[in-house]
């Protein structure tokens, strides 16, 4: 895997829009945030575009987010929100202008399926974290301390071990952390960008607004596929707003007995991504190593940047 460049104060950060418009009061908090963070927003052109469901035509926001990978000037480019319409992008891009120049991309929900791509496609290594909607929340949205430490500091970023991990399947495990949003992750199956990690990988799941019965058909085909084979352990996240309307089943339920054969550990309510509180940013494409038991945490063994 490919490092970028540790953020250093003052550095330029794209703000782009792969997927869905937004609300532009919010985004320009999110603007006021990263600036506390000592850091240069920079206003891409055609973030503000709007036709329908997303953030203009694929073509235009593929070249939107080319042309500020392109640009020497930016050291990172955040997503502004999720959505919809990130994988529309894919068929757009030279997959050999982002091999040949690396800088951080931070994003989740919508962003897995660019994720995914840096990552699989482009063996570089980017980030599960705050988007700029996000950061319109300040501290009680995002852990600043993990944003800080995955992208400002050239250390691993060591434990994370949020309260409330729940071990559906005890353990120790290490490899590489690789995932993001259950549905973007199925849908790319099949596809020239299909998430394709290598074996005995950390495997990162997260999602929002999934009915149980959903999550059920979308594991059961992620399980089908192979890819819950090749993993070495499970990262859950909340999966907030899934259960049941009735209350049951729950998300958490129903995820249990679907990883009951699991080989490896499995935890279930790592607050990354869609979460109830402050998410934390972790760094994808690094050795991790997966403790599940008496005390469950996530130990990022590897520096993302450099």
């Amino acid at each position: 895997m490919r490092k970028p460049r540790a953020l250093r104060p003052g550095d330029r950060i794209a703000l782009v829009a792969p997927a869905s418009p937004f609300d532009r009061d919010r985004f320009d908090a999110g603007v006021t945030e990263i600036e506390r963070l000592g850091l240069t927003p920079v206003v891409t052109e055609g973030v503000f575009a709007r036709r329908g469901y997303v953030a203009g035509d694929a073509q235009s926001r593929a070249a939107s987010l080319a042309a500020a990978w392109c640009d020497r000037s930016i050291a990172a480019v955040m997503a502004a929100r999720g959505g919809y319409g990130s994988a529309q992008l894919l068929p757009f891009l030279d997959l050999a202008v982002f091999r040949a120049s690396n800088k951080p991309f931070i994003g989740h929900s919508d962003l897995t399926a660019l994720l995914t791509c840096l990552t699989c496609y482009c063996a570089t290594t980017c980030f599960h974290g705050p988007m700029v909607l996000n950061l319109a929340g300040g501290e009680a949205r995002y852990d600043r301390d993990s944003f800080v430490r995955s992208l400002m500091t050239t250390e691993p970023v060591g434990e994370l071990a949020p309260e409330g991990l729940v071990p559906f399947r005890s353990g120790v495990a290490a490899g590489i952390l690789m995932g993001g949003t259950l549905t973007q992750l199925v849908a790319s199956l099949g596809t020239p960008f299909a998430f394709a990690p290598p074996p005995g990988y950390i495997l990162l799941l997260d999602e929002i607004g999934e009915r149980p019965y959903r999550l059920d058909r979308m594991l059961t085909q992620l399980s089908s596929s192979g890819l819950l084979a090749r993993a070495s352990g499970v990262v859950c996240g909340e999966f907030p707003d899934c259960d049941e309307p009735g209350g049951r089943p729950t998300a958490r339920e129903v995820m249990a007995e679907l990883f009951d054969t699991v080989p490896g550990p499995v935890v279930f309510g790592f607050p990354t991504g869609h979460t109830r509180g402050p998410a934390f940013t972790v760094p994808l494409g690094v050795q991790v190593t997966l403790e599940a038991g008496h005390r469950s945490r996530l130990v990022v063994t590897e520096s993302a940047v450099v």
